[in-house]
């Protein structure tokens, strides 16, 4: 087959995105219509080819072709896939890759906030969320347990690196998702007034003495929500609880002061989804 390319240089040109283009300057070429990101193993990526996603190549250890990426290569005819045994890939990419496979994808254009969230009755939000493996989790919370869609802030960490996709197990491409805004001043104001303007309650998950309990039944009981969830460590802003129209936490024991954003994610999520 002429497109299974043997690797005999790691530093040929076309393997760049897999070796040497970080993961911001994978995103900011998307400003030129030719932004990609990396879909790590064979499930992720077929998540993403039925999802309609477009694959630029593939770089796998060569005993997949006849094993795992096979469905992937019948699914893909045209695009080049270059291979080697597992220590060249580990090599070029400076780490081991999960089930052998990667996948070089075009970014598609992301919808409007207002057109993403048209028929939404509950959304999560991510304010300046920077851990790769926190989003992906989140994102793969959000989907399984009935939010209706994402927003991230400019601020956030992207939901198609390659770690945050890979941990969303390809959620990422099932649940809708845009970004509040181009630039970190757009968030919390103007995107706050957005989501009012659409109709939509604001819950900040805070740590605060004062706020409701997630299973206050008030909020379940709201027809349009969405829950705001804050960076690691710090939490959300001041400002943005402010401007929130609630404030709720998950009640602790055993003096447990907090959970990890991701696992917070889904006690929120769980609680105040579309099962209600």
């Amino acid at each position: 087959m002429e497109r299974i390319i043997p690797i005999s240089s790691l530093e040929a040109p076309e393997l760049d995105v897999y070796a040497r283009l970080t993961q911001a300057q994978l995103r900011s070429r998307r400003r030129l219509g030719q932004g990609l990101f990396i879909a790590e193993s064979p499930k992720v990526i077929g998540h993403a080819l039925d999802a309609g996603y477009e694959p630029v190549s593939m770089l796998m250890e060569r005993r997949h072709i006849q094993g795992d990426a096979a469905p992937l290569l019948a699914r893909c005819p045209d695009i080049p896939v270059y291979t080697g045994p597992r220590e060249v890939l580990a090599a070029l990419t400076g780490y081991e890759l999960t089930r052998g496979v990667l996948c070089a994808m075009r970014r598609p254009a992301l919808p409007g906030v207002e057109a993403m969230c048209g028929n939404a009755r509950r959304l999560a939000v991510l304010e300046g969320i920077v851990d790769p493996t926190n989003v992906g989790a989140i994102f793969r919370s959000a989907a399984a347990l009935g939010m209706d869609g994402v927003l991230v802030t400019p601020t956030c960490c992207d939901p198609l690196h390659r770690r945050a996709v890979r941990v969303s197990m390809g959620t990422v491409f099932q649940i809708p998702w845009t970004v509040v805004g181009e630039e970190a001043g757009q968030w919390p104001e103007p995107g706050l007034s957005r989501l009012k303007a659409m109709g939509f309650q604001t819950a900040a998950m805070a740590l605060n003495p004062a706020a409701r309990p997630v299973d206050d039944p008030v909020l379940a009981a709201l027809p349009r929500l969405a829950v705001v969830l804050g960076t690691e460590g710090d939490g959300l802003s001041r400002e943005t609880i402010a401007r929130c129209d609630y404030t709720v936490m998950i009640p602790m024991a055993h003096g447990v002061d907090s959970l990890n954003v991701a696992a917070a994610s889904a006690v929120a999520f769980w609680q105040l989804g579309r099962k209600h």
